[in-house]
């Protein structure tokens, strides 16, 4: 039966039709009212796309005070169901914080900017440890930093990288209890400056995302590397397994043999005609330039995937065989897109420029089923090599000024230089040198900035099905106005635009009601945008939020070893009424596991150092 609405609705139509074609009218005298209509029967909950989401502050964490602002006090977060506690990196004190969630109720906090109505326990790790070597003997180990934590059931993975950071690091293995607090169970050396660590599905191995970054003279470059750790009965094995970008590399197209790649410069050769970028000092190897940055297993624990960040590409893992595929990302063409390039006028202003590209350059990946096919998302946050001894950084204006690198732009990149205000307009983006002058003749004929100021969705064989455009700047534009593309150091607007914008840098995809969606924050602005993804090839922005105040006063460097310095001028009193600064990791707890019923995102502010407790809901 169909409503009684839409049945009128016809009714009336066709007696229009009818009476323009017979010349009668629809105006008479009113009949009698009609007995009053049975009430319709409840319908069942569609599946509507999108869907309206509410997002909201339910309980927040602050690691400290002035003592820690801009020190990495809330990094790296996890979930541990078993205790119903939240786990975060403090690397300001090098040690974890256990974070109860047991009372987390459904109201949201009353002010979400200044909540600290969370509650933690210290979670400490040893700074020396003993781990075997291949030949099976003992080697005692002095660690620095912990870099990244991962969680299965009642197995804790802690990454630290060496007290040097260019000599290898180890994971660090617990089994945790009831409270969150751990019984250490071993230590396995992995490769060097190991930034990322990551469960299979199944929980029966461990893959760490060795960087391998050299240190600021370069006079040591570490290879990056994967490192895989077998684990029997939740009892990790003594040695990891290594997968290199030397003899472990493979190439899959059938127009090529083995003899094809068998040498470093035959990789190297085949990798830059494919897309991937390569910036550093004469003599890098490619072992040396891949540099590993976040994992993402595929469902069946078979396959992973890892981005290189500076190198804009994304490897892909053979668990099976041991070895790895690189593949390139490609560029973005600005031209096709707005962005706005400068901070110098301070207000949102969007072009498009011929010429100009984005490298993708994502740091976390995740990934998720569509079809029984396997998609990878990406926050396209960009990064540049940049030491005292190499940088590959330079801003426009300095390509053609004779003090500088001295070289020219082609006639079109020249014009819209001219046009956007010079020096003070395109001038003021930051792009590499190793990319842009393809024929060696001193002109820059394309220009290559950091990241996608996006996030993209790419397929199984690292093709691009989706990329949010300039869906970021516009929106956080258009909410925040004058506002946007802060930096996570003070509340001035715009002074981001000319250096990757926002920085999308973490993203998490869980299941709400049936339906897909990716969360991703932005690491400089502080925005978290939502899009359902359910159907990868049908995507849409959902909502934004973002948990800051701009109306408050502060100035920080995080690149001081005390970034609330006031002989520097730095002045930290309204940091705390500030809200969450500086998003660097998401985790999504689906609402079957969550503590108050709902599905959470579990969000890690380094530069506030706050965690902060989201619930999302279907309106």
């Amino acid at each position: 039966m169909k409503p009684l609405k839409h049945t009128l609705q016809l009714s009336l139509i066709s007696m229009a039709v009818v009476c323009s074609l017979s010349g009668c009218a629809l105006d008479g005298d009113d009949g009698e009212a009609g007995a009053t209509g049975n009430a319709g029967i409840d319908g069942t909950n569609g599946q509507s796309f999108p869907r309206a989401l509410n997002i909201e502050v339910v309980g927040r964490f602050a690691a400290g005070g002035i003592e820690i602002f801009g020190k990495s006090a809330a990094e790296i977060v996890q979930f541990h169901k078993t205790s119903d506690s939240a786990f975060a990196i403090n690397s300001a004190l090098n040690q974890i914080e256990v974070i109860d969630l047991t009372g987390l109720t459904k109201a949201p906090v009353a002010n979400p900017f200044s909540d600290a109505s969370l509650q933690s326990s210290t979670f400490n790790f040893a700074d020396t440890v003993t781990v075997k070597s291949v030949d099976g003997s003992e080697q005692i180990m002095t660690l620095g930093a912990a870099n990244s934590i991962a969680i299965h059931n009642d197995l804790l993975a802690i990454a630290v990288e060496a007290s040097v950071k260019t000599s290898h690091g180890a994971v660090l293995f617990y089994r945790l209890d009831a409270t969150g607090q751990g019984s250490f169970i071993k230590a396995v050396g992995v490769g060097a400056l190991p930034d990322m660590v990551a469960f299979s599905p199944d929980g029966s191995n461990v893959l760490v995302a060795n960087e391998g970054e050299p240190d600021t003279e370069y006079v040591v470059d570490p290879e990056g590397s994967v490192s895989m750790i077998t684990l029997t009965v939740g009892v990790p094995n003594d040695i990891a397994q290594i997968i290199n970008f030397t003899s472990d590399m493979t190439f899959s197209s059938d127009a090529l043999n083995e003899e094809d790649f068998d040498s470093d410069e035959k990789r190297m050769a085949l990798l830059k005609a494919a897309g991937v970028k390569f910036a550093g000092p004469a003599g890098m190897t490619v072992a040396q330039a891949l540099e590993p940055e976040y994992i993402t297993y595929v469902a069946d624990g078979k396959t992973a995937y890892v981005s290189l960040q500076e190198s804009n590409a994304i490897g892909i893992l053979n668990l099976e065989d041991l070895t790895i595929e690189v593949k390139a990302l490609g560029f973005k063409d600005w031209s096709k897109y707005q962005l706005d390039f400068t901070n110098k006028d301070e207000i949102p202003k969007f072009s498009s420029v011929d010429g100009l590209y984005g490298m993708y350059q994502p740091d976390t990946i995740a990934s998720y089923q569509w079809n029984d096919a396997t998609f990878i998302l990406s926050a396209n946050e960009g990064d540049s090599r940049d030491y005292d001894a190499y940088s590959e950084e330079i801003r426009v204006a300095d390509i053609i000024d004779e003090d500088e690198l001295n070289m020219t732009l082609s006639p079109t990149l020249q014009a819209a230089y001219n046009l956007s205000g010079g020096k003070d307009g395109l001038g003021r983006l930051k792009v590499t040198t190793a990319l842009g002058d393809a024929d060696n003749n001193g002109e820059f004929e394309a220009l290559y900035a950091y990241g996608a100021r996006s996030f993209s969705i790419w397929d199984q064989n690292i093709n691009l099905v989706y990329d949010s455009g300039d869906d970021f700047g516009k929106i956080s534009a258009a909410v925040l106005g004058n506002n946007f593309n802060s930096a996570h150091t003070e509340n001035k607007g715009d002074n981001r635009s000319d250096d990757k914008g926002g920085e999308p840098e973490a993203i998490a995809v869980g299941e709400i009601e049936g339906r897909m969606y990716a969360f991703i924050g932005q690491e400089r602005s502080g925005d978290l945008f939502t899009y359902d993804v359910t159907d990868p090839f049908n995507v849409a922005f959902v909502d934004h939020y973002n948990n800051r105040d701009f109306s408050t006063s502060f100035e920080l460097d995080d690149d001081l070893d005390n970034p609330c310095d006031e002989a520097e001028g730095m002045d930290c009193s309204e940091v705390a009424q500030s809200g969450d600064l500086g998003p660097e990791s998401i985790k999504f707890v689906a609402a079957d596991d969550s503590p108050n019923g709902n599905a959470l995102l579990i969000v890690g502010n380094e530069v506030s150092g706050t965690v902060t407790i989201y619930q999302v809901t279907e309106e």
